[in-house]
C-alpha cells in the first residue's frame, strides 16, 4: 500500500472477509490444515439452508403427466359448465388452460365467452329433411348423408373438409383454432371432428400439437430445452430462485431458459451471450492489432519482420508500419528497416495520440475481455469433464469400489454427493467471472470483495476436486479393504460441505448485489470483537484481472 487510506480499506475490507465467512464464530487458525473438521460447528442457520436446498419450487412433468392433467382439466370444466369435453377443450385453449380463468369468464358473461371461443349454445339448422345440397367449397351437389356440418349448419362435403383440416394442420399449430370454413362462421372446430375427418400421422401431430399447446400456452410450464428431452417444468411463480433441474439431469433457468446460472441475473447472461458471439470482439482485435493500408485501408497485421509492409495483391502497396508513410520514402536516412525517425519525430508533435490511444483502449478492452472469457471457458470445460467422472463414477467405480472395500454402494453415496457438489460449483464458479466482467471498474472495494469471496470459494473447490479425483483413486487401485477409508470418508465430506458452505456465501454476496461493503469500502457491519483483536487467514484467493491462476 502506498497511503494510510490505502491501509485502512485493507483492514476494512479485512473485516468484512472474517465477518462474512464466519458469521460471527471464531475463526481456526489450523483451517487450511483440516477444513473439513468444520463439519461439526455447523449452527442452526447452514441446518435451515441444507432444508431450504432441499425444497423444490418447480414441479418435473413427463409426457404421460402433461396428458393426465390435459384430461383431468377437460373433465373439471366439462363438469362443473355442464358441456361437452369437446367444447372444454376449446374454452381451456382460448383461456390458455387455466381453468380458474374459464371458471370466472364463464360465469362473468357466458355469452361474450360463448361468442369469442366459437361455441353455439345450440345448432342452428338441420339438414335432415333436405333433397340436395351444394358443398359452400367445390359447389357440387350431395346427398345429405355425404355433408357434414358445424352446430352453425354451414354444409361441406367430406373430401373437402378432409382437405381443409389436413392442410391446416400441415400448417402447423394453428390447427388447434380451426374454425368454420365460412368465412363469416366463426365456430370453432372441436376433437370430435378431428377425430372424424383426419387418420393416422395428421391424427398424431394434431394431438401432439395440443398436448405441446398445454405447456406452450401456461405462463407457469416450459419445455426442458435439453436436446431430445420431452419433459416439462411446472414453476412456483414468486417462488424464489429460477434455477430448475429436469428428470434428464440438465439444468436451466426457468426465466430466460438458458443454461442455469445462479447467482448471476438474467441481464447479465444475455449480455454476456451476445458479447461472445457478436463481432465487436473481433473488430476490436483487429483494432488492436492491426493497421489499415494506407492506400486500400485493409487492415495488415505485422507480427514478425522489419517495418517494410507490402498489401497483399491486387493492391501491393508498399509502407512503413510506423508512419503509414510510402516507403520509397525510407532508407538509411530515416532509420532503415527497424526504426523510423519519422514517426518518431511526429509522435513527440501528438500527431498519433488519438490514433494511438484508440488502439491501446481497445487493446486493453481486448485483454480484459479475454482474462475473463478464458477463465469462464475453463470453468465450463471443467464441469464437462466433471460430469463426464461423475457419470462414470456411479456407472463403473462405485461398484468396483463397493466391491474393493466390502461396504454397500449405498454408504458410498457421500462421493456421489461430492462429485454433484463440485459439478455444481463448477457451473456458479464460471458464471462469477460473467459478473466480474460487468462489476463497474471504479467501484474499487466491491471489486476486491468480490476477488476474495471467489477466491476461497474457488480454493475450497480445489481442494475438493483434489481430493475427489486424486486421494479417491489410491482406494481403486487397492487390492482389498483398506483401513484408513473411513478416514477418507469423513475427509471427504467434511470437504464437500465446506465447499458448498463457501459457495452458498458467496452466492449470496454475489445476489446481494455485494451489499456487505459500500462504495467507500467500509463494511455495512459492525465488526466484532474479533476482528479486532484476531487476525485473518490472509490467503491469496483473488481472481481478478491481475491475477495468474486459472
Amino acid at each position: 500500500m502506498d497511503s494510510e487510506d490505502d491501509m485502512h480499506d485493507a483492514n476494512d475490507m479485512e473485516s468484512v472477509d472474517e465477518d462474512f465467512y464466519s458469521d460471527g464464530d471464531a475463526a481456526d487458525s489450523d483451517a487450511d490444515v483440516a477444513d473439513y473438521d468444520f463439519m461439526g460447528n455447523e449452527t442452526d442457520d447452514s441446518d435451515e439452508q441444507a432444508v431450504s436446498r432441499m425444497q423444490k419450487n418447480y414441479t418435473v412433468l413427463k409426457e404421460e403427466d402433461i396428458r393426465q392433467r390435459q384430461e383431468e382439466d377437460m373433465t373439471t370444466i366439462s363438469t362443473l359448465l355442464s358441456i361437452s369435453r369437446e367444447a372444454a377443450c376449446i374454452l381451456l385453449r382460448r383461456y390458455n388452460w387455466s381453468v380458474n380463468k374459464v371458471h370466472e369468464e364463464w360465469f362473468a358473461d357466458e355469452e361474450r365467452v360463448r361468442k369469442s371461443a366459437g361455441l353455439l349454445e345450440k345448432p342452428v339448422v338441420s339438414l335432415s329433411r333436405v333433397i340436395d345440397v351444394v358443398c359452400g367449397i367445390c359447389f357440387d351437389n350431395f346427398l345429405p348423408a355425404d355433408i357434414i356440418s358445424l352446430g352453425c349448419g354451414h354444409p361441406f362435403c367430406t373430401s373437402c373438409w378432409k382437405a381443409y383440416i389436413t392442410t391446416s394442420i400441415n400448417d402447423g399449430p394453428g390447427c388447434l383454432t380451426l374454425r368454420c370454413p365460412d368465412p363469416s362462421c366463426d365456430v370453432a372446430i372441436g376433437q370430435d371432428m378431428i377425430d372424424t375427418l383426419t387418420s393416422g400421422e395428421d391424427k398424431e401431430k394434431y394431438y401432439r400439437y395440443l398436448l405441446r399447446s398445454y405447456i406452450e400456452d401456461n405462463r407457469k410450464t416450459k419445455w426442458c430445452p435439453a436436446p431430445g428431452c420431452d419433459s416439462a417444468i411446472e414453476y412456483d411463480l414468486g417462488s424464489g430462485s429460477y434455477d430448475v433441474t429436469c428428470s434428464c439431469s440438465f439444468s436451466f433457468c426457468w426465466n430466460c431458459t438458458e443454461e442455469a446460472h445462479r447467482p448471476v441475473d438474467c441481464d447479465t447472461v444475455s449480455k454476456w451471450i451476445l458479447k461472445n458471439s457478436a463481432e465487436s470482439e473481433n473488430m476490436n482485435w483487429i483494432l488492436a492489432n492491426s493497421k489499415p493500408c494506407p492506400k486500400c485501408k485493409r487492415p495488415i497485421e505485422k507480427n514478425q519482420g522489419c517495418m517494410h509492409m507490402t498489401c497483399t495483391p491486387p493492391c501491393k502497396f508498399e509502407f512503413c508500419w510506423l508512419c503509414l508513410g510510402a516507403w520509397s520514402d525510407h532508407g538509411e536516412r530515416t532509420g532503415g528497416f527497424y526504426a523510423c525517425n519519422r514517426y518518431e519525430s511526429a509522435k513527440q508533435e501528438g500527431v498519433y495520440d488519438e490514433s494511438e490511444r484508440r488502439r491501446e483502449m481497445a487493446k486493453n478492452s481486448l485483454e480484459r475481455y479475454t482474462h475473463y472469457y478464458e477463465r469462464w471457458a475453463t470453468n465450463q470445460s471443467s464441469r464437462q469433464k466433471a460430469l463426464a467422472d461423475l457419470h462414470q463414477m456411479q456407472s463403473v467405480h462405485l461398484e468396483k469400489l463397493s466391491e474393493l472395500q466390502s461396504q454397500p454402494e449405498s454408504q458410498l453415496k457421500f462421493i456421489i454427493d461430492s462429485w454433484q457438489q463440485i459439478v455444481e460449483c463448477r457451473r456458479v464458479l464460471k458464471w462469477t467471472y460473467a459478473y466480474g466482467y460487468y462489476l463497474p471498474e471504479h467501484e474499487k472495494a466491491k471489486r476486491q470483495f468480490f476477488e476474495y469471496v471467489q477466491g476461497e470459494a474457488e480454493a475450497g473447490l480445489e481442494r475438493l476436486h483434489q481430493c475427489a479425483e486424486k486421494e479417491l483413486q489410491t482406494y481403486l487401485n487397492a487390492a482389498g479393504p483398506t483401513k484408513d477409508f473411513n478416514d477418507f470418508r469423513t475427509k471427504l465430506a467434511g470437504l464437500t460441505s465446506v465447499t458448498r458452505n463457501y459457495f452458498e456465501n458467496l452466492v449470496r454476496a454475489l445476489e446481494n448485489g455485494l451489499a456487505d461493503v459500500d462504495s467507500q469500502g467500509a463494511c455495512s457491519k459492525a465488526p466484532s470483537s474479533k476482528n479486532t483483536t484476531g487476525s485473518s487467514k490472509g490467503k491469496g484467493g483473488g481472481r481478478g484481472k491481475n491475477s495468474t491462476k486459472t
